[in-house]
């Protein structure tokens, strides 16, 4: 699935076609509204997380910043809140997230690169070879799990993470 980039003419002159994607906030986080109603910005999550990924939002809640890395779905950030914004059940999935590969790929421009297809522990991402063509990749939604490794290692920064829905919907 790819998602379209801002033109360039726009990226110049500081305009963006592009809406803001909302922050993606840490695994197991309930629903936006019932999470920043109880979070209380305290900086527990981001302190214990063992990856580094976890930051302030411009509202000062805590979002995930794949750039930063992948998540391991340690439950750090869980286990260090105080307040009722998680799902603390161990048995409901970290969240609907999984990447997605945008125009910039090197792949899609013509140039070998498969660091984000290295990345991936899951599999998720797949590589189309042809004897004409370097190889493009595809993301496997249904081995994907949203971790966010294939982010940090594109040096294209094409690779982002995005809710599950949204894919859906723009299959459709």
């Amino acid at each position: 699935m790819t998602i379209p980039d801002s033109s360039r003419r726009s990226f110049l002159r500081g305009h963006s076609s592009r809406r803001e994607q909302p922050s993606i906030r840490p695994p197991w986080a309930k629903p936006e509204i019932a999470f920043t109603t109880s979070c209380s910005r305290c900086d527990s999550c981001i302190q214990a997380c063992p990856e580094g990924i976890l930051s302030r939002d411009g509202g000062g809640y805590p979002k995930v910043d794949f750039s930063r890395g992948e998540c391991t779905f340690c439950r750090a950030c869980v286990e260090a809140c105080e307040q009722p914004v998680f799902n603390t059940a161990t048995s409901t999935p970290p969240w609907a997230h999984i990447a997605a590969v945008g125009n910039g790929c090197f792949g899609q421009q013509g140039v070998y690169c498969r660091s984000c297809g290295e990345s991936c522990e899951a599999g998720a991402i797949r590589f189309a070879f042809s004897s004409r063509s370097v190889p493009i990749p595809t993301i496997d939604a249904s081995l994907c799990t949203g971790c966010g490794a294939c982010v940090a290692a594109c040096p294209a920064a094409a690779i982002s993470v995005v809710p599950a829905v949204a894919l859906e919907d723009q299959q459709t």
